[in-house]
């Protein structure tokens, strides 16, 4: 059995621990929860002696772990499933704490067996993966045969078929009458592992009992009630009947009652003492996971507020849709659009009737075409400046006579310092003009 009384740990102006005092018993799997930060990895390193108190102490069957004669044949312990020397094989990590405590070399190969790792037990630990290391590191726990053992998140990094595989040697374990203490964020494996709860938060106990009751009393229980659908009359019929015999009756978004302060029993005889037909009436008891959270909700100390992304996007970006969401600055079609095909940081050059003809980058050279419609009846004149409305093309005179040549157009102003554009939009350009 492990027994802490008035158990402290401060690290300078922290207090990790505060006077803290619980039991562990034999003959069970006692679950040990707690946010991040509560001091769980702090209580089982005092447990080990790798910790010493600031004040209280902790024992395990009556001893300091530091007094216990071999405690390696004793406890058991899974802290850190990385703390291995990665150039050795996982059969020689194992003899080596073996050797050290007096094991005979046969119980390697056997926990080896126990854990699954003996077809790898020759290969070197640093090329495990974490569910292994988890692996190899329960392995060491149980090298020594001991009757206490603790683990700190066993089946992290484990697959499924290895989760189930620790929880059944868990319960394994407890059933032989040892003491087995683990500590686990993971909610839905403690509620099929554990029979008993201890929790702390900030330091502090929090509760300390079975995990039938921990529910229980951090969690409201309620009945689902259902009349048929479209009877809204014996909906409010069945209210009213609950309501006077002290029930509380909450309307659900699908339409059932949610009824607490009531028995199921009762409520049926209610329903049909009301002449109501149910087409639904089941019990409703909370997770561990929502008990957990209940009670813990005012010692988590790093909580996570909304992400706000709004400030980290280009303007007019809306993720999956290309230009933003329709309506949006920045949709095309709304002030503040880029142009199609614009790069993030590409100033829009100013439009024609913003400034003259071949101010801005991007003006047609000459030699091509200008776009807009044609004047009915005359063809585009390809020569035509930017912002100049069509004009026909003079047409060939008689075949008698000897063509005439169009006079050149006059040569466009300067451009007056125009918006630089990226290095490939630049080069595009010159390629074009020659």
């Amino acid at each position: 059995m492990i027994e802490a009384v008035g158990l402290t740990k401060r690290y300078g102006a922290k207090t990790a621990v505060y006077n803290l005092s619980f039991q562990v018993r034999p003959g069970a799997v006692t679950g040990f929860l707690g946010p991040n930060g509560s001091g769980k990895s702090t209580t089982m390193r005092m447990i080990l002696g790798l910790d010493q108190p600031t004040a209280g102490h902790v024992t395990i069957g009556g001893h300091p772990f530091r007094k216990l004669p071999n405690a390696p044949r004793q406890v058991g312990a899974l802290l850190d499933a990385k703390a291995v020397h990665g150039g050795r094989s996982a059969r020689q990590h194992l003899l080596c704490l073996a050797q050290l405590s007096g094991i005979p070399a046969r119980r390697v190969d056997e926990v080896l067996g126990v854990v699954g790792l003996q077809n790898v037990a020759r290969k070197r630990s640093k090329g495990f993966s974490l569910g292994m290391g988890q692996r190899l590191g329960i392995a060491a726990a149980l090298l020594g045969d001991p009757q206490v053992l603790l683990f700190d998140e066993p089946v992290n990094g484990l697959d499924p078929e290895g989760i189930l595989w620790v929880r059944n040697l868990m319960k394994q374990l407890a059933a032989e009458g040892r003491t087995v203490f683990v500590s686990s964020h993971l909610m839905s494996e403690m509620a099929l592992t554990a029979d008993h709860l201890i929790v702390i938060g900030r330091g502090q106990l929090l509760a300390d009992m079975s995990v039938r009751d921990f529910i229980s009393y951090n969690s409201a229980d309620f009945a689902r009630v259902r009349v048929p659908d479209g009877q809204t009359q014996a909906r409010e019929k069945l209210t009213a009947a609950l309501s006077e015999a002290g029930g509380q009756v909450l309307p659900e978004t699908d339409g059932a009652l949610r009824v607490t302060g009531l028995p199921l029993p009762r409520i049926s005889d209610l329903a049909h003492e009301a002449d109501v037909r149910l087409w639904e009436l089941s019990p409703h008891q909370a997770s561990l996971e929502e008990a957990y959270m209940r009670m813990t909700q005012g010692a988590v100390d790093y909580r996570s507020t909304a992400d706000q992304r709004a400030g980290l996007q280009q303007p007019g970006f809306a993720p999956g849709m290309p230009g933003g969401f329709p309506g949006q600055p920045g949709h095309p079609g709304q002030p503040g659009a880029l142009p199609p095909g614009a790069l993030p940081g590409f100033t829009p050059p100013p439009l024609p009737h913003q400034a003259g003809p071949g101010t801005h980058p991007g003006a047609p050279l000459p030699g091509q075409p200008v776009p807009g419609a044609p004047v009915p009846g005359q063809a585009p004149n390809p020569y035509a400046a930017p912002g100049q409305a069509p004009q026909a093309v003079p047409q060939p005179p008689a075949p008698q006579a000897a063509p005439q040549p169009a006079a050149p157009p006059a040569p466009a102003a300067p451009p007056a310092q125009p918006t630089a554009a990226p290095a490939d939009l630049n080069k595009h350009d010159s390629e074009d003009a020659r």
